[in-house]
């Protein structure tokens, strides 16, 4: 394992197995110093690293993937024993980040380096320049649930656009993030340019405070407030990731079929414990009964288990039962139906699915985040009552719509930072579209041009390339130059 430092750590952690709570490994609870000493490395490597060329950098990258790739059946093993998710499941996960890992190493020079921009006439005696240089050390605080995809889209695209990266995975899969450090290190031995921290709580805060130059969280809103809190005395911004409510439209065309096949794989999937998993379906009253006898069906069949059978996994975090129990409950007592699943369903370990019907719009389970294998469905009198209620949440992450005709119209007008139009959750799995959300679901963006640009700032630069037609930056300027000014400027904009 990698660690920060040769200072000896005595408090440790285990990370355990969620199906059966047995442990699978011990690692260190990193400490202030220790992880300012990380700190203080990655500075050091990121005059290296950011020194080297685009094309340097994302061979370095590419040869990772490769790792990755030649690796994938033992990292999606670490990742099911860690977070319980079947080995299919974790295997896909790691299959979809190889193609942002490839595509931000061969993409951040046209999107990051310097290109020449016009001036305008009134300066045209001037050349201008952009490019966007790296900010420095990027601290990653990533998640459990998608131990590899989540936070790899904020540590490739740190590294791609030049800066060093600390990274604090989830106390709850440390050893992932340990088999990605190590793999890094294989390909780039020279710096410390990856690194690991290992902790709880106290650990995240102390990688908040430790001057790094810019945080990257993904988690719930409420530590997304503590981590912006914890940055604020010294400044250091933020990209949050806080989790979402997601919607999923069906229009009165649209394939019911394949919009349920899509509702349960978006809903239930890793036991729902996907920050842009559907959790509220809103159908059109004309397709309303088929679609819900449809998902009936299909969910069914489904089943939460520690064995190779099982199409879900456990809940990895072992309060998560609890808050999937409240939701349940609150719905129930409150007039909804349990089509599938109810309050029997949810054990100490498993929760098996449950579908939800004529629940209350302002119920715990269409309003807070469950993150379990639960799915709420409501008949809709047309799309125009279906987008005001998925836009009434306070979160706004990612969104679905199937339909025939209308489904790119219906999508741009969710609230959201991101909707898939008859499929779901495919965005995600696009490297040049943005990932990230507004409201509750915070802000910033990964993946992408913008996720490039995300983790460097601006660098512009003015030179003067001819004799001044007029000094206008000057005491000398003169009333004839005053002048000069207001005629091009009557000429340029006067008809406005």
């Amino acid at each position: 394992m990698t660690t920060t430092s040769d200072v000896t750590t005595t408090e440790t952690f285990d990370s355990l197995d969620p199906a059966t709570g047995d442990v699978l490994g011990t690692y260190p609870i990193h400490t202030a110093e220790q992880v300012n000493e990380a700190v203080a490395k990655a500075k050091v490597a990121a005059e290296w690293w950011s020194g080297l060329t685009f094309n340097e950098r994302g061979d370095r990258l590419k040869a990772w993937g490769g790792v990755l790739t030649r690796r994938i059946a033992q990292l999606a093993e670490v990742v099911h024993a860690e977070t319980g998710k079947p080995t299919s499941d974790a295997t896909l996960e790691v299959a979809l980040v190889l193609d942002h890992i490839a595509w931000a190493a061969k993409n951040a020079k046209k999107v990051l380096g310097r290109k020449g921009v016009s001036t305008g006439l009134v300066m045209s005696d001037h050349s201008a320049t952009l490019e966007y240089l790296p900010m420095g050390v990027v601290g990653v605080i990533g998640p459990w649930n998608y131990p590899v995809f989540t936070p790899l889209g904020s540590i490739t695209y740190a590294l791609a656009a030049g800066n060093t990266v600390v990274f604090k995975p989830s106390e709850y899969t440390p050893g992932v993030g340990a088999w990605l450090v190590d793999a890094f290190a294989q390909v780039v031995p020279e710096a410390s340019v990856l690194q690991l921290v290992t902790g709880l709580g106290a650990t995240g805060e102390a990688l908040c405070r430790s001057g790094v130059d810019k945080i990257a969280f993904t988690g719930s809103p409420g530590t997304g407030r503590r981590v912006m809190h914890a940055c604020a005395d010294t400044l250091t911004p933020v990209v949050i990731e806080g989790g979402g409510k997601d919607a999923l439209i069906v229009d009165a065309d649209a394939d019911v079929a394949k919009a349920a096949d899509a509702a349960v794989w978006g809903g239930l999937a890793n036991a729902g414990q996907t920050c842009v998993g559907v959790e509220r379906v809103y159908v059109h009253e004309q397709v309303y009964d088929e679609f819900v006898s449809a998902v009936t069906e299909l969910a069914s069949g489904l089943r939460s288990g520690a064995d190779s059978e099982a199409k879900l996994g456990p809940m990895t975090m072992p309060s998560q039962p609890g808050v999937v129990r409240s939701h349940i409950a609150d719905a129930l007592a409150r007039g909804g139906r349990a089509v599938v699943g109810g309050l029997g369903a949810v054990g100490e370990r498993f929760v098996q699915p449950t579908i939800l019907v004529d629940v209350p719009e302002d119920s715990l389970a269409n309003t807070e985040e469950t993150f379990g294998p639960t799915m709420t469905v409501a008949k809709v009198r047309d799309m125009d009552e279906a987008v005001a209620l998925t836009n009434a949440s306070k979160y706004g992450l990612g969104s679905t719509v199937f339909a025939k005709k209308n489904g790119k119209a219906i999508a741009h007008r969710i609230r959201s930072g991101m909707t898939a139009v008859n499929s779901v959750i495919s965005f995600a799995a696009i490297p040049t579209l943005p990932f990230g959300g507004i409201g509750d679901s915070g802000f910033g963006r990964i993946h992408g041009a913008d996720g490039l640009r995300e983790f460097t700032y601006a660098k512009a630069v003015a030179s003067r390339r001819m004799p001044g037609l007029m000094n206008l930056m000057s005491f000398s300027r003169t009333a004839k130059n005053d002048k000069a000014v207001v005629t091009l400027a009557s000429l340029l904009h006067g008809k406005g």
